[in-house]
């Protein structure tokens, strides 16, 4: 049985250059009831005005991945790493023992949509890394793309958790099933459009998870984006 956490129903914060929701507690937004889903943290929902964007900050003991939608966002950190990130790509930061970086919208024209997901590391105090991979369009056509997980299978990114993400684009007839197996749970986040999860209709911004076993169905995509969390 879906348990289903509306868009509307998520932490908002308007800064003027960055409007962020918040699908768990993050920074200023607290609810008990919505700290965490297991491993899964932090699904923050960010749109950064041109020309603006996060100045150096530190991080450690944590899994960060950034996906973008639109837009481009630039990234420095302090192991050396300088790079534009764009729609398609994934961006891992493992922060172990800790690290800093910056992030910035490069355009003076165009917003940057992005979500930033934190994933709990299976231990603690790992030495700092950083990938980056591009998963084309084509490849999450009507199916769920593997975009990151612990042993980098199919090409995903590494991330150091008993964890696997997907990403898919579905648009009328598509359509996928995903199991979950027992002692599994999972979570499914609409970045864009709208799609039909076990006959449940969700719409960007919405989320859901179940306990397994269980086998998701989704369907009757409408320019839908979705990423699905595979947790212990």
């Amino acid at each position: 049985m879906l348990e289903v956490r509306r868009s509307a129903e998520r932490g908002y914060f308007d800064h003027g250059w960055l409007k962020s929701y918040h699908t768990f507690s993050f920074a200023d937004y607290h609810d008990p009831a919505w700290i965490a889903y297991g491993a899964l943290r932090v699904i923050n929902d960010d749109r950064v005005a041109p020309g603006q964007g996060f100045g150096k900050h530190g991080h450690r003991d944590m899994e960060i991945i950034t996906y973008i939608l639109e837009g481009e966002l630039e990234h420095q950190d302090s192991m050396g790493n300088g790079s534009i990130i764009r729609v398609g790509d994934v961006q891992r930061m493992s922060a172990g023992t800790g690290v800093t970086h910056s992030e910035f919208n490069p355009s003076d024209k165009q917003e940057v949509h992005l979500l930033q997901i934190w994933i709990h590391p299976e231990v603690n105090r790992l030495a700092p890394s950083y990938e980056q991979k591009h998963f084309a369009a084509a490849d999450k056509r009507g199916r769920l793309r593997l975009i990151a997980s612990h042993d980098a299978e199919d090409g995903s990114v590494v991330i150091h958790q008993d964890a696997r993400l997907y990403a898919g684009l579905f648009d009328g007839a598509e359509r996928a099933d995903f199991p979950v197996a027992a002692g599994r749970r999972a979570w499914l986040q609409v970045a864009r459009g709208a799609i039909a999860v076990d006959g449940t209709r969700l719409q960007a911004g919405d989320g859901a998870s179940t306990a397994g076993p269980a086998q998701l169905k989704l369907q009757g995509g409408a320019q839908a984006e979705v990423l699905v969390f595979d947790l212990p």
